[in-house]
């Protein structure tokens, strides 16, 4: 009975994982090619340093947001939460690598926030548009690679990735409806296909370092 019991609990962890996940695969233009995942694999201490990161630079992307922009309440109020979000997890990632006795060194940022920013508009507020636009992709991307990851690493990493889903699956949903907040409906959708577009490309393409956010490895 005990082993059906646990049998169980895991289905119903893998249905709503795969509940979560959904609407995010709706949304990039396709999954993370295996080759990443093997290389994720054999670079774990890398994988954890760089995740820890990019926890803190998604924190201080939606504070730069809240300081930028202090004229809009609501923005202001769901980044807050966000932020406070993204540097809990940048603690869990700190306590995963504590135990792992992975020491947090100096790992260089990959290029894929800096390229995905690079379309983004000068005026306003297509500007403010486009940036909410590339957190929702950044925040979808990291939700299916947590998805992946879950399955194929050890134990640890697993439960946290697991536990991670949610929150990232809803920073990209919030990211969305803020982008709507500022900008038709059919203008986000057309604007976000081109960010995903090139999203696509980077993730897909040849890349000679390997990180959290990176392309196929060399």
């Amino acid at each position: 009975a005990g082993s059906s019991s646990l049998r169980t609990k895991f289905q119903n962890k893998g249905m709503k994982s795969q509940a979560v996940i959904k609407p995010v695969m709706e949304f990039l233009r396709g999954e993370t090619p295996p080759a990443w995942y093997e290389a994720a694999s054999s670079n774990i201490p890398c994988l954890l340093i760089d995740h820890a990161n990019c926890e803190k630079k998604a924190a201080s992307a939606a504070l730069g947001l809240m300081y930028k922009y202090i004229e809009h309440g609501d923005l202001l109020q769901k980044l807050s939460r966000l932020a406070r979000e993204e540097l809990r997890h940048f603690e869990q990632v700190l306590e995963l690598m504590t135990t792992r006795n992975v020491d947090y060194e100096f790992v260089s940022a990959s290029d894929y926030a800096k390229r995905l920013r690079e379309e983004v508009r000068t005026s306003e507020p297509g500007r403010l548009v486009d940036l909410l636009i590339c957190g929702a992709i950044v925040e979808a991307r990291s939700c299916e690679r947590f998805f992946g990851l879950s399955k194929v690493m050890p134990v640890d990493i697993s439960t946290l990735y697991s536990k991670l889903l949610n929150s990232e699956a809803r920073h990209f949903e919030d990211y969305l409806e803020l982008a709507c907040n500022f900008s038709s409906f059919p203008e986000v959708q057309e604007r976000a296909s081109c960010f995903l577009d090139t999203e696509w490309g980077l993730i897909t393409s040849p890349d000679a370092k390997f990180r959290f956010h990176s392309g196929l490895p060399n």
